[in-house]
């Protein structure tokens, strides 16, 4: 029998009624490696946004204490900590819901609290004029960048999504990529129910077009972004239409300028028919070409790209010319494509790096599994675990952990693994 590292559920039985437990795919830990942020979202997937609270769980003694209690029928979810601060960002529904404004991703918005206090992220301004520095839809997995006070999310734009479908001359709504500046706060008039600040200056920083080019290297979204080590780049999932006509995800970066506050070529607020524009200086390219491959596009289950904690290597997965989707890097540049993993499974879910910079975690054949992404060995860490979730498999922030979560009898556990 192999032995595996010491590993232990910390939690058990059935939570609460109406809850569940969902990490996110990165960010769960506290900085100092000893909580687990999660929200409460009823189903195993967390498909359905039902969850009233975010709550976080002590690794080593199991206890939980409640963050957070959404009010007036909002819920939340998809919870992280900022790395510096120590507090917990996550996704707020709209309170007191109707059929004019009811949960959906151009109606949602990113809150922190730090300390008990609760903070509005990105701000909202639905009507002209509209406010540079505030957004007019709805943010997602708010992630915060190593050195604190920027914050990633994707984006959808509630005014493009209300305008009739073929507008000449409009943009259509398109998820982006965007980026939270904390304390640069922005106020918002109250011209609208649903407008509000928030404490940081937000602005989109990936470019879409409603139709790509075939063959070019434009893109209709943008999605499942990564902080490129400690730089002012960002990674993400961009889709491209190849030259054959096929819809196809690739591997893209978005390089930052130091002034989020200078517009480009167009409003960074956006008009009432096009989308808010990136500041002065942003440049976006292309990391993957993998449209001469047996099975070209990123592929496998939802994942978000990921860099080792120098910078230097962006994982992401696809599959190999056997249609087995491995794991493999591209340097932050787009030099050096190459396939990691060898595996006659596929991996199974989302990943994060080691702090070595050296390992990646991630589920194979229903067991937790580290990849020294040098040698290509993959070591398992459990045994089988029936029902193992592909959302997160997460390394803790001093390497000792990997964070997962596992649906037994129909409700979902969140456990640790050593590392060994």
């Amino acid at each position: 029998m192999p032995r595996f590292p010491p590993r232990r559920l910390l939690t058990a039985g059935r939570p609460y009624p109406g809850g569940g437990r969902v990490l996110t795919n990165a960010g769960v830990w506290s900085p100092c490696g000893e909580w687990l942020v999660y929200d409460t979202r009823g189903d195993p997937a967390g498909t359905h946004f039902d969850g009233a609270r975010v709550k976080r769980v002590h690794a080593r003694t199991g206890r939980v204490e409640t963050l957070y209690t959404a009010r007036n029928g909002a819920n939340c979810g998809v919870a992280t900590y900022d790395p510096v601060t120590g507090g917990v960002l996550f996704i707020l529904g709209p309170e007191s819901p109707d059929t004019a404004w009811s949960y959906g991703p151009a109606r949602r918005q990113g809150v922190a609290v730090t300390g008990g206090v609760v903070a509005n992220l990105d701000a909202r301004d639905l009507t002209l004029p509209f406010t540079p520095g505030a957004l007019r839809g709805g943010s997602h997995v708010h992630l915060t960048h190593p050195a604190g006070r920027l914050v990633s999310f994707t984006y959808d734009d509630h005014v493009l999504s209300e305008l009739p479908a073929g507008t000449p001359g409009a943009d259509v709504n398109q998820r982006n990529v965007a980026v939270a500046d904390w304390g640069r706060a922005v106020a918002v008039p109250r011209t609208h129910p649903r407008n509000h600040g928030g404490g940081a200056f937000s602005v989109v920083v990936t470019r879409t077009v409603n139709a790509p080019t075939p063959g070019s290297e434009e893109i209709s979204r943008a999605t499942e972004e990564a902080w490129v080590g400690d730089s002012r780049t960002l990674a993400f999932q961009g889709e491209v239409v190849t030259s054959d006509g096929a819809t196809i995800a690739e591997a893209f970066a978005v390089d930052l300028p130091d002034d989020l506050t200078a517009p480009g070529d167009g409003p960074l607020e956006g008009t009432l028919a096009r989308r808010p524009a990136p500041p002065r200086g942003t440049v976006q390219r292309r990391l993957t070409d993998t449209t001469g491959h047996r099975y070209p596009g990123l592929s496998g289950p939802r994942h978000w790209l990921r860099s080792d904690a120098a910078g230097r290597r962006v994982g992401v997965l696809k599959r190999d010319n056997d249609g087995v989707v491995q794991f493999w890097t591209v340097t932050p540049v787009g030099t050096d494509f190459r396939q990691v993993t060898r595996s006659l499974m596929p991996v199974a879910s989302a990943f994060t790096w080691h702090p070595d910079g050296e390992r990646v975690a991630f589920v194979i054949g229903d067991c937790v599994c580290l990849t020294d992404v040098a040698t290509r060995a993959v070591t398992r860490l459990t045994p089988l675990l029936p029902g193992v979730r592909p959302e997160a498999c997460v390394v803790s922030p001093t390497g000792q952990w990997v964070a997962f979560v596992q649906t037994i009898n129909g409700v979902n556990q969140i456990g640790v693994v050593g590392t060994g």
